[in-house]
């Protein structure tokens, strides 16, 4: 009986999602990938008979656009920040994404209720919150630990280098937290000529202290060969370097700025049923609580929260390792999605000329 009910539900997927042998998917790589083969991929093909063809990049949203600007698009999902999503739907680079098509809480609460702020919008369907952090090798600092974002750029009193990702997007933010900026007001400031200045001129104080990064991956690896005595990361980079390899690394929440990823179809798909079937699949409560067995995100759904329990080691508590738990936000700053679909242009190319070296 129980593998003609299995039966019956990977057919009626197959019916569903058209056909499809395979979809591919774009994310991000690395420990981030493999949270997601171990908690969506594999069960998913397991259910329906639908392969995934899984695609890294270093940032999933580029691929996505040029792909649908060249009328050549290969990937039936990708896994991008809210901002990017909101751009890409808007320039019509995405599926529109009906919420009332995604499945309810276990309670019966519609996803549109479940899912936390930002957690939907027309075009994605989120899955985690991530923070950028920053974190340090234990080892470099016997004496007095860095415990403050304005820790992480003073090296006079902590010297060496530091990792930071080659973009403007939380750099700024971070920097003007380091300058001593409240997190309530970092975009007011940063909205400023003013603001900008000071951002720049806070990472200009640290510049020839600073090595850059690119993926994620990056991040611990550097903290690893001994590159960098701290880095800006995201969190769960750190933690899977430091539980699951066993690195001295420690991760400081102390102005970390949070965001979610989401998945989204581009516009011209090859198999747009299909993906949103994963997609629909991938986001239920269940699916979500899963992925944090694998990494130290935080779910997007609020009926996912308490089915979290331990990493996969069996002994690890993963609640208080995700960005959202409560000890971990009390500095803390929630990337402006408005902010960057309005501003990134402009800011990436100050950034871009600032490391130039004009």
């Amino acid at each position: 009986m129980r593998k003609c009910l299995a039966l019956g539900t990977a057919l009626t997927f197959a019916a569903a999602a058209g056909h499809a042998e395979s979809i591919t998917i774009i994310s991000w790589g690395g420990t981030y990938s493999r949270s997601q083969v171990e908690a969506y991929y594999k069960p998913f093909t397991a259910q329906t008979g639908i392969n995934i063809v899984a695609v890294d990049s270093d940032n999933p949203a580029v691929p996505a656009k040029a792909q649908v600007e060249a009328g050549n698009v290969t990937a039936d999902v990708v896994d991008i920040e809210y901002a990017d999503a909101i751009r890409l739907c808007d320039e019509g680079a995405l599926e529109e994404i009906d919420p009332a098509a995604l499945p309810p809480a276990p309670d019966g609460t519609p996803a549109t209720e479940d899912f936390l702020p930002q957690g939907l919008s027309d075009c994605a369907v989120g899955s985690i919150v991530f923070s950028t952090i920053f974190a340090y090798d234990e080892m470099k600092f016997p004496g007095e630990k860095p415990q403050t974002i304005a820790d992480f750029l003073d090296t006079a009193k902590f010297p060496g280098r530091r990792g930071l990702k080659r973009v403007p997007k939380a750099m700024l933010e971070m920097a003007l937290m380091g300058d001593g900026v409240p997190a309530s007001q970092v975009y007011e400031v940063l909205a400023t000529d003013e603001g900008v200045d000071r951002a720049f001129a806070k990472l200009d104080s640290i510049r020839g202290d600073i090595v850059w990064w690119e993926s994620g991956a990056q991040a611990p690896q550097l903290l690893a060969d001994g590159e960098v005595v701290m880095t800006a990361a995201y969190n769960g980079r750190i933690f899977n370097a430091a539980v699951a390899e066993d690195k001295p690394f420690h991760i400081v929440w102390d102005g970390q700025v949070y965001e979610y990823n989401l998945f989204a179809i581009p516009k011209g798909a090859p198999n747009p049923d299909a993906a949103l079937e994963f997609i629909k699949f991938a986001t239920d409560t269940q699916r979500l609580a899963d992925q944090a067995r694998w990494i130290s995100y935080g779910p997007a759904r609020k009926s996912s929260a308490p089915l979290v329990g331990v990493y996969y080691d069996g002994k690890t508590e993963m609640a208080p390792q995700m960005p959202t738990n409560p000890e971990n936000m009390k500095n803390a700053l929630a990337s402006s999605y408005d902010f960057w679909v309005d501003h990134e242009g402009e800011l990436t190319e100050r950034f871009n000329s600032w490391l130039a070296g004009g």
